[in-house]
């Protein structure tokens, strides 16, 4: 099974990566971007029988830190 997770900064987090970007697209003339936020996107192949209890686990154990990070789990369909 094919898993996504989406993993990006909680709101309120500063964010000096996607400023940098926001200040580079800017200066190549692209004034109507607002903001930038930075994430990553995390692709898993597991096997089907794998529980949302264990994904979420390793989303808190390992794949996001919960405390500046937010996370979304995406199954791919099958």
């Amino acid at each position: 099974m094919q898993v996504r997770v989406h993993v990006s900064l909680k709101p309120g987090v500063l964010d000096p990566q996607g400023r940098a970007v926001h200040h580079a697209l800017e200066g190549l003339g692209f004034a109507d971007v607002r903001d930038v936020r930075i994430g990553r996107l995390i692709e898993l192949d597991v096997a089907d029988g794998t529980s949302d209890d264990a994904l979420e686990t390793m989303c808190r154990q390992l794949l996001a830190n919960t405390v500046i990070e937010d996370y979304r789990i995406e199954k791919a369909p099958a």
